[in-house]
């Protein structure tokens, strides 16, 4: 079986990675891949927003099934127009995922289907947004109504916080802008697979969203996480069963666009119980590289039952052990940055977990180098959270670049995680 990745990430380097394991496949692309993905795969020199330029490359190569992870082309209908050209496709339709890239549509369907939200007001521009934060209750949370991997979120404790973040989320353009209530909790992230029928959550796992320790700094597309979660119990995963995610994906199905992929929900667990902070339409970053290596079934056969609307079907186990994955960023990181920087010891680090790859290419003398803001992450098991984060900063302290930084506090706030 051939099979095309779509993107270039860490969380992409564990799909592909997890793929391999299924003796089936024989061939893996990965468009446009990183310098980890190419040991083992083929890149494409392909943006993944390229549609037409992956519409061509499946034509002309004619992959067995395509996997779109990233939420822009998920966004811009890339599986919509594959399945057209009959090449079966992982993911939602843009329909289907605009779960994730319409903030105010999320909204409006949660309050349809009676799921749990925090109240919210929609300014439809930058004009409106701006009179309102003069006004609005603090502290108070803000997001940008589109796509903005990751980042377009502010948590503002006061009111020049809430002026200050108004002004950066509508700097980019004249787009709405939500101002929500802020809620109180532990905060869980738990991705599920699902047909649009059957839904098969994963282990629940724990974001850093903060880029420095002690959750302070801006907000990034994730330091690290770790999974499973103490507070998410099973009672717990009961309730969000019940309240939350079938009501989730029965509403897509009434709406006419079925969900089939993976849907991720971000929640706070606040004392009034679960609540939804916002849905991503697709494995998150980097969730996924802490999350799949508990997976003990074939990832691949998963897929291809969800795409087929086979899910009940389908064997779907995860070991009883914990994970944990630590991000290391360019210095300047989520802001402007410097690439081209050597990176060494990965080889090393591997002695102690996966290493998975995001910001990584290859130089003309095979030197692997920096080409992004995540530039990697180290991924590791063990018998405890405490003895999985001690391999993860093993193998992190094994890896060197210039400007290297990342958190020393991942999974620190889970009972008995604290590294001694």
């Amino acid at each position: 079986m051939r099979i095309l990745v779509i993107g270039g990430g860490g969380r992409e380097h564990a799909i592909a990675k997890a793929l391999t394991k299924n003796v089936a496949v024989e061939k893996i692309w990965v468009a446009p891949g990183n310098g980890g993905t190419e040991a083992f795969c083929e890149n494409v020199p392909i943006a993944a927003t390229d549609l037409e330029g992956v519409l061509g490359f499946c034509k002309k190569n004619h992959p067995d099934f395509v996997v779109v992870t990233p939420d822009d082309p998920l966004a811009l209908g890339m599986v919509d127009l594959l399945e057209d050209n009959e090449f079966a496709c992982f993911g939602p339709t843009r329909e289907a995922a605009k779960l994730e890239w319409s903030k105010n549509y999320a909204k409006e369907f949660m309050a349809k289907y009676n799921i749990p939200t925090a109240s919210y007001v929609l300014c439809k521009d930058s004009g409106e947004a701006k009179e309102y934060v003069k006004t609005c209750p603090i502290p108070i949370v803000l997001k940008a109504d589109g796509l903005a991997q990751g980042k377009g979120v502010v948590v503002a404790q006061t009111r020049e916080e809430t002026v200050r973040g108004c002004d950066q989320l509508t700097s980019k353009g004249d787009q709405p802008i939500l101002f929500e209530e802020m809620l109180t909790g532990p905060e869980v992230s738990v991705l599920c697979f699902t047909d649009g029928k059957t839904i098969v959550p994963m282990p629940a796992a724990q974001d850093h969203k903060r880029a420095f320790d002690g959750d302070k700094g801006p907000n990034t597309g994730g330091m690290g996480a770790y999974s499973p979660v103490s507070v998410y119990t099973s009672a717990m995963a009961e309730r969000c069963m019940e309240e939350i995610f079938r009501p989730t994906v029965d509403g897509m199905v009434k709406e006419g666009h079925p969900f089939k992929g993976v849907l991720y929900f971000s929640l706070m667990l606040t004392p009034d119980g679960p609540k939804v902070i916002e849905y991503n339409s697709r494995f998150g970053d980097p969730e996924t590289q802490a999350v799949i290596p508990l997976l003990n079934s074939d990832l691949l056969n998963i897929m291809l039952a969800t795409r087929n609307g086979k899910l009940d079907r389908a064997k779907v186990k995860f070991l009883d052990n914990c994970s944990a994955c630590v991000v290391m960023a360019s210095a300047g990181y989520p802001g402007s940055y410097e690439k081209g920087k050597v990176i060494v010891g990965v080889e090393e680090a591997g002695k102690y977990g996966t290493v998975y790859h995001a910001g990584t290419a290859r130089r003309g003398d095979n030197a692997l180098i920096t080409s992004g803001g995540r530039v990697l992450c180290v991924s590791s098991l063990g018998r405890s959270l405490r003895q999985a984060l001690r391999n993860c900063y093993k193998g992190v302290g094994a890896i060197k670049f210039e400007g290297a930084f990342y958190r020393s506090d991942i999974g620190s706030k889970d009972a008995g995680a604290k590294e001694e």
